[in-house]
């Protein structure tokens, strides 16, 4: 009978204590979202590096010039905008009663200072606007004008370089006059104002976690959830026993998460997954100064020895899309390439071709151990690692795996320190101007300009077809040279397109109108609602 009162006396304590919990939950009214890995910075402007997370945290926050549309067109976002009959003169008109989180009105000072900023501090963002002439940085913007309070002039070297513009002024949020950025300012912990739908309000480093609360003057209207945090979990294993646990309300990003850990999560009475089609790619990159993989048989012997159907079936659960291209196929620019269908057989020909043999006949080639680099935060990543792994060992190509925090591998990678590397790249590749970024020679980082062409990749063709590709006006006749780019790196394979991720969010049942844009943003957070 004591042991049957104990019982008893427990099961009331810890209903008690969840029902507290509860309460005080729906008393704060503060909404978790799931960060599944550590952001380089808060800092919208002057950050030498430029991460996925980072980028969605700035979506919440801020507001740029230009934004992309469902259709991966390009149209005012803070402005609209014309351009010259001479293709030269971009005018920018504000649009009317935007606030800055401070309460300041937005003005054409603001969008002047944004920029100045953007290239004083030389940060990663700044580098795409300008091209390399010579051997020397030029800019692509030769003046910016501030003609009254709501209209603003950006004027351009030549009208074809409009193509490089508007892409980049994308990723370019607007910050109010006199907002410090950059090395010797604290925004990377403390960011200016924005105009986005969320203010920040606290940075808890020691406890991962950034909190914001709506912006109730937000010129497209206020957020629906009006207290929000945003707590970064080192890995998988801490993402799902969070969600388990009741503390995370929205994970936007799940991809990380295994098949069967979606399944089991989905069939939790109060937890939903929601999926849909997704535009980013997901990719194996070469470093083509390093040995064995500067040579181009070497990378399209691995190309045919991965069986990606397998993968995408047995590992991915079927929640991805085969690629064979950077860009997805909704880009106007979309040219299919090389399609490396597995076969293994080929890629034994190729690397014999290239002169590898198994002299001791252990089913090996006798080649330089390829070293994969790979985001320890990632459980999918991790699992279709190693049936890679497991894929080219059986074509006799020896591969060895090393997991490294996601920082200190994007640091490595970004330095050349890489042989093989994986990864996604998020909303960038829905632009052929990405094409340019990862491919052109003049791409490739150095000690002063921290560029996207981490494979070191150089080809005099690819140059030349992108330049046109770039500097072509007509839209047809563009196209066509981003079709033989498209065909040319299919063929060198500097970079593996392996497939497109589709969008996975986990949500608890109460939390509706989940409309996640192909790319993944967090731009439609502002819209969602809690049901009671």
């Amino acid at each position: 009978m004591r042991n049957k009162r104990l019982f008893i006396f427990i099961v009331l304590i810890i209903s008690f204590v969840s029902m507290a919990s509860n309460c005080r939950d729906r008393g704060t009214g503060v909404f978790t979202i799931a960060m599944d890995g550590k952001f380089s910075t808060l800092d919208p402007i002057g950050s030498v590096t430029i991460d996925a997370n980072a980028e969605r945290m700035r979506t919440l926050m801020y507001n740029s010039l230009v934004k992309k549309d469902d259709k991966f067109d390009y149209v005012g976002d803070l402005a609209d905008f014309t351009n010259s009959e001479d293709g030269l003169v971009y005018t920018f008109v504000l649009k009317d009663n935007i606030k800055f989180h401070n309460g300041n009105p937005l003005t054409s000072a603001d969008v002047k200072y944004t920029f100045d900023k953007l290239f004083e501090s030389e940060g990663g963002k700044a580098g795409a606007f300008y091209e390399i002439i010579d051997e020397k940085k030029t800019p692509i913007i030769t003046s910016i004008e501030v003609v009254d309070a709501k209209t603003i002039k950006m004027t351009i070297a030549s009208p074809e370089l409009k193509n490089q513009l508007i892409p980049n002024l994308v990723a370019i949020a607007i910050i109010p006059k006199d907002s410090p950025v950059g090395k010797d300012s604290n925004a990377a912990t403390n960011p200016p104002p924005g105009t986005g739908a969320y203010k920040f309000k606290a940075f808890d480093t020691a406890q991962n976690v950034v909190s914001f609360e709506a912006f109730e003057e937000a010129w497209e209207g206020p957020p629906n959830v009006k207290q929000i945090q945003v707590k970064i979990l080192a890995d998988v294993n801490a993402l799902q026993a969070e969600i388990l646990a009741g503390n995370v309300d929205l994970a936007p990003s799940a991809t990380a998460l295994s098949p069967e850990t979606l399944k089991s999560l989905d069939a939790q009475p109060n937890i939903k997954v929601e999926k849909s089609k997704g535009s980013n790619i997901q990719y194996l990159w070469f470093n083509t100064e390093e040995k064995p993989v500067d040579d181009v048989k070497v990378r399209q012997a691995i190309g045919y020895a991965i069986d990606r159907k397998k993968i995408i079936a047995e590992i991915l659960d079927g929640n991805a899309e085969l690629a064979s291209s950077i860009l997805p196929e909704g880009s106007w620019a979309y040219s299919a390439g090389v399609d490396y269908n597995y076969d293994p057989e080929k890629a034994k020909k190729l690397l014999e071709e290239a002169g590898y043999k198994d002299a001791d006949n252990d089913k090996m080639f006798d080649m330089e151990k390829i070293i994969l680099k790979t985001s320890s935060s990632s459980k999918v990543t991790q699992q279709y690692s190693q049936v890679m792994q497991s894929q080219l060992k059986e074509v006799g190509i020896p591969l060895e795996i090393e997991s490294l925090e996601g920082n200190t591998m994007r640091s490595q990678v970004q330095q050349g320190q890489f042989i093989l590397t994986t990864g996604i790249w998020v909303g960038g590749n829905q632009d052929p101007i990405f094409l340019k970024d990862l491919f052109a020679s003049s791409e490739i980082p150095n000690k002063d300009r921290p560029s996207r062409n981490r494979g070191r990749y150089k080809n005099d063709e690819v140059d030349e077809f992108v330049a046109k590709a770039v500097n072509e006006l007509d839209r047809e006749k563009s196209k066509e040279y981003f079709a033989k780019v498209q065909e040319i790196i299919s063929r060198d394979l500097p970079l593996y397109p392996l497939w497109y991720p589709n969008n996975l969010v986990v949500a608890k049942e109460n939390v509706k109108n989940i409309q996640i844009n192909a790319s993944g943003d967090w731009d439609f957070i502002r819209k969602i609602t809690v049901a009671q």
